[in-house]
Order: C-alpha cells, then structure tokens, then sequence
C-alpha cells in the first residue's frame, strides 16, 4: 500500500537481482549491492559494460520561463534555454536557469522542439501531464480534468521489458495527493489504467530491502527502536563477502560507498520519521516548496540506490498535481513564500485567465525553474558519486528533467523542455544543446513519440522481433495520421 491507501502494484521484494550479489540478513532483510567486477563472468568485456543501462524521469509542471509573447502580458525574455545551439559551456547558460547545472554542462544533451501532439484532451495540463510519458490521447475526449491516458507509460514499460522477472518500476510522488488529475499522473501500466504512486521514500526503500510486507518484527523493532541500520542486519554475509580475494579494490569502494549511501538515506529519513514508520502526513501533503523539494530529494536517494544495485532500471518521480496548483515555492532573495506555483505560471492571481497580473511573474517562474534545476543536480550527484572504472553512474543511464508544457501562459504543445544527463553508455550525444528537425514546419511537427523511443531503446527496451524500440506510443495523431515512432537520430552521439 501507498501512504495514501492505494495499492503501489506488485510487490517488489524477493525478486532475483541479475548479476548482482544479494545479502539476506535477519527477519527478512535482502540487501542488494551494486555490480562487482571482481565476482563477474571471466571474459574480455568487465564492469562498466555489464552495469546495464537505466532511465531515471524526473517531472516539473507548468511549463518554464522562456522567451514568448503575450498579447496581454507583453514579452517575457528568455530565461531557461541556452543562449546558442552547439557546445555546452558556462557562457552559453549563463544567466539561464540551466547555470544551476553548470558542472554538468558536458554531460548534458538539452534538446528544444520536442513537439507532442495536441491531442483533444480538453485541458493542456491533463494533455501534457497524461501524455509526457505515454505519447497517446485520452481515452475520452474533451474532458479535461476526468481524463486518462489511453496507453502505456515509458517508465512502466521498461520496467516491464527489463526488470527481473518484469517487475514493476518505481513511481514516487513528491506533493498534495489530491488535485487537478487526481496527484500522481505521470504513469500509466496502459490505457485506462493509471498507476498509484509512492509518497512516502521511507516506503519506497523498505521496497528494496525485503518489503511491507517481508520483514519479521524482530527486523522491525531492532531498525526502530534500536537505531540499527540494514547495514547491521546482513553483517554477517557482508563481513564473510569482504574477505573475497576476487574482489577488487574499486569493488571495495563501490561497496562502502553504497554502504554509506543507505546509512546516509536511513538518517534523512529517520529525522523525518519516514523510516520504517508511516510519514508524517503533514510533511507528505504539504504545500510548502521548500518540503516537497525535500522529498523528492530523498525519491532520488532511494531512485540512486535502486538502479545501483540492479533493482529497477526505471523510475519516474513527479513533483505536484496536474497543474500544481497548490504548492508555494519561496522566493530565494525575499525569503517569502511566491504564490502558488500554477499562479505564477499563468502570470496571475488564478487558475484561470480572470485574476489580476502576477507583477514580474515571469521573474518568479524562473526561481521555480532554478529550485528544480537545483534539484536535478542532487540527483546527478547522486549517481556521479558511484564510480564504475573510468566512468560514474550516471555515464551508463540516463536521467531526464521533463516538462509537461512548453511555456506557461501559453499551455504550449510545443518545444517541451527535455534536459537529459548521462549518455546511456554513449547511445546519446552530450556536451550540447541541440534543436530537433529545425527545418520542418514547427507548427506541424510531433516527434514526443519518436524521443521516447530513442529513451527506450537507450536503455534496452526492443519492439517485437527488432534490435530497438520505434512502436512505443500512439499509433495515429488526432486527425488520424500514422505517427512516426522510430527512434530520432539527431539524439545518437
């Protein structure tokens, strides 16, 4: 069950890591740890190459602060996309909200025009949100904030493809639980059939070390009561692995580290009360920024800690309802509350075009923009930390800070922000910022489909008899044309 009451899908726990070693300690507690090259398969190709590959889908509402124009609001200067295409470097974003990301520059492809189809949903934001990872139309038409996605989301379906035993991949949850689209909206098994989040990261990682349901109430009361990490539970085998001679001395280090990542996690969590213990629902339904940030911080500790080990090779974490009409961010300089984000993105002081003109809104969304970016970089640092020989984490996945919307007055379809770190073991370019099929009609163009693709392909997701995946999404656009799904080049180092 989530902290809400719903069911998360099936339970994870038990599973067989691939090519992982998996620590079973007391009352239940499975500890899996990262790849060891010392205990692999004797061939040419080691280590880095078996780390298998991952996505990591990182969403924020309501669109960005770029450059557009409003015919009530006048124009707005662009404060989010690099300033050239090409190179990546510390001149090229300076002064955009992409500078929070600056000693990541070389590891970043930033792709503008990726277009999704306007498909009738009736509302932009349940257009953007239900379809940024599914790349279908609603299942019904024109009915806004009822609607559903009619297909199957990417995250789901890696999980489904590559997971052990096709087991499902991690959504997690950072927000209120309710609202416009009902919270938790990202993520679809398939059409019709939305997928219930996890807010809680305490839940989340009880997930990966044997489950709500696996651990005995011994287990329990020693990780509570006594303040023993599941570090302390599998002593035993963990002591008895260290003394192998095959291990190398990278091995080791990527054993401490991971080690110290769960240990580190467990504190967080604990000064929160989320370890082992239900959360605290006023923390997990707040509208203060500064706390859904937090928890999404600790989504991406646990989302580290999962693709480390081998345990999922996907997760997707949403930050905010539908249009994220709740949460209030603070203003960095000020030290006072904004207005609730969804406000801020229509520039005024509703949900709708009727209240009055938010005064330098455009400069208020560009704080929120930065705080995400801040927040994507905690989860690039995250993985940076696990070195694999030669090369980190992050090198052999990819992680990706999505949007629902390309600007927020405007509800755009069009040029939706796609920010992607890692190069999924060297599928993908990186170091640049790109702008897909400029020389098509902008206006016209839907290639959502076909980046989604190239993701899943990245990570090992194959269509029927194919080396890659070029099915993934709605077959047909809203006037009933074939859609292109093959995987897009111009994303291909």
């Amino acid at each position: 069950m989530n902290q809400f009451g719903s069911k998360s899908g099936k339970r994870l726990s038990g599973r067989a890591i691939s090519r992982r070693v998996l620590l079973r300690g007391l009352g239940g507690v499975t500890l899996a740890l990262p790849f060891l090259e010392g205990l692999a398969p004797k061939r040419a190709s080691a280590a880095p190459s078996d780390v298998e590959p991952f996505a990591i889908f990182f969403r924020q509402a309501n669109g960005v602060a770029c450059a557009q124009t409003n015919e009530e609001l006048g124009e707005e200067p662009e404060r989010f996309w690099p300033k050239t295409l090409g190179a990546l470097d510390a001149t090229n974003v300076e002064g955009r909200a992409l500078d929070e990301l600056t000693s990541y520059l070389s590891r970043l492809l930033v792709v503008q025009n990726v277009n999704m189809c306007d498909y009738e949903y009736g509302d932009g934001h349940a257009r953007g949100a239900l379809q940024v990872l599914t790349a279908s139309g609603p299942v019904d038409k024109n009915v806004g904030g009822e609607s559903e996605a009619n297909g199957e989301s990417l995250d789901h379906r890696i999980g489904r493809q590559l997971n052990p035993n096709g087991g499902d991949s991690l959504f997690l949850y950072a927000g209120q639980p309710y609202g416009w689209l009902g919270g938790p909206c990202v993520s679809y098994r398939g059409p019709n059939d939305r997928r219930a989040a996890i807010a809680d990261p305490g839940l989340a990682y009880q997930q990966m070390i044997g489950g709500t349901d696996g651990l005995s109430q011994e287990a329990i009361d020693r990780l509570v009561t006594r303040n023993q990490s599941v570090n302390d539970l599998v002593r035993g085998q963990l002591s008895a692995l260290l003394k192998r001679p095959e291990l190398s001395s990278n091995d080791r280090k990527r054993i401490d580290l991971h080690l110290t990542s769960i240990r580190d996690l467990e504190s967080n969590l604990s000064c929160r009360k989320e370890v082992f213990l239900p959360a605290d629902l006023g923390d997990l339904e707040s509208i203060d920024g500064d706390q859904v940030l937090a928890t999404a911080r600790h989504h991406m500790e646990v989302a580290a800690l999962a693709v480390a080990c081998g345990f999922t090779r996907s997760v997707a974490i949403q930050v905010g309802s539908g249009n994220d009409g709740a949460t209030r961010f603070r203003d960095p300089d000020s030290g006072e509350m904004m207005e609730n984000y969804h406000y801020i993105s229509h520039r005024r002081l509703s949900h709708d075009a009727s209240g009055g003109v938010i005064a330098n809104g455009d400069v208020l969304h560009n704080k929120i923009d930065r705080q995400f970016g801040q927040t994507f970089k905690h989860l690039l640092d995250k993985l940076s930390e696990y070195d694999l020989g030669g090369e980190s984490l992050l090198d052999r996945g990819v992680a990706i800070w999505h949007n629902d919307l390309g600007n927020g007055p405007g509800h755009g379809s069009r040029s939706i922000p796609w920010i992607m770190a890692g190069s999924a073991g060297g599928y993908f370019k990186q170091g640049q910022f790109i702008k897909l099929d400029d020389d098509q009609n902008y206006w016209e163009l839907v290639n959502h489909a076909r980046v989604l693709n190239s993701v899943g392909s990245a990570v090992g997701c194959t269509s029927e008899g194919k080396e890659e995946l070029d099915d993934f999404g709605a077959e047909l656009d809203k006037d009933g044309n074939a859609m292109n799904r093959t995987p897009h080049p111009a994303l291909r180092a």
